[in-house]
């Protein structure tokens, strides 16, 4: 089957939560939550092993599909972003056998596991160049001496061109908080900039605003998923997205439209 492609500007999905979290509000019926994403026009799913597994009808060659390939230990044991340890759990033939469209792995800047997570990068780009296998890198800078603020937009930049360097296809990190802040990430990063959604914010308005200044500030789309799936109208949220990442609306026409 042809390898599906994201497009110069997309929403994602993110649904590779539950492998750290374990049940997670919003996941418990993925198979429901799939369904409603998709069907309300998501452009691509990122997500883990096991769901790509169970429900590949409803993925493989219907949307850009993409799987993580990596992780480190669950919520149960360290917090996100202090990691003492991160392996690759699943290579690039598991993604081959998968039919998958592209694969994502972390980079944490500054963090404990930073060498490991570079590592990893470096051997799954290796690997999927020789049949063009898209990567996603998550690049994320991490709190350190040398990081006092892993929001800023130097560090965001730096840690996206790391991302770049060691040879990331597409780059997903946050949001600076500013379109002109975050021009300095856009613009001093090669390759398409996705931006992470990270935790639930307080209301729908809210992300969209956060969606809408990081388009400003030349992201090509988004890679979120509490969001949009622990809304209690998903396809309601990836309309409205769609509407600003696809159409250039503002928050007001996405929220009306959606």
């Amino acid at each position: 089957m042809p390898r599906m492609q994201l497009g110069d500007r997309a929403l994602v999905v993110a649904m590779d939560h539950a492998r750290t979290l374990g049940v997670v509000p919003g996941l418990e019926d993925v198979g429901t939550t799939l369904d409603r994403v998709l069907d309300a026009g998501a452009d691509g799913i990122m997500t883990n092993y096991g769901v790509i597994k169970h429900f590949k009808e409803r993925l493989i060659g219907r949307v850009p599909t993409y799987l993580r390939l990596d992780g480190g230990p669950t919520i149960f044991r360290e917090d996100w972003l202090e990691y003492s340890e991160w392996s690759l759990l699943h290579t690039v033939e598991d993604a081959r056998r998968l039919g998958v469209d592209g694969v994502c792995v972390m980079g944490f800047m500054g963090g404990d596991v930073e060498m490991r997570t570079y590592e990893i990068v470096a051997r799954v780009v290796g690997e999927c160049a020789a049949d063009g296998l898209p990567v996603m890198v998550e690049a994320l800078p991490c709190p350190a001496e040398r990081i006092p603020d892993p929001k800023a937009a130097d560090m965001m930049a730096s840690a996206s061109r790391i991302a770049f360097e060691l040879g990331a296809d597409i780059v997903k990190t946050y949001y600076t908080g500013h379109p002109d802040s975050f021009r300095r990430v856009s613009e001093t990063c090669p390759v398409p900039v996705l931006i992470a959604g990270g935790v639930r914010m307080d209301s729908t308005e809210e992300a969209l605003e956060v969606v809408h200044g990081a388009m400003a500030g030349g992201a090509k789309g988004v890679v979120f998923g509490r969001n949009i799936w622990q809304d209690p109208d998903p396809a309601k949220v990836v309309t409205a997205m769609r509407a600003i990442i696809h159409d250039g609306a503002s928050v007001a026409e996405a929220l009306a439209g959606g």
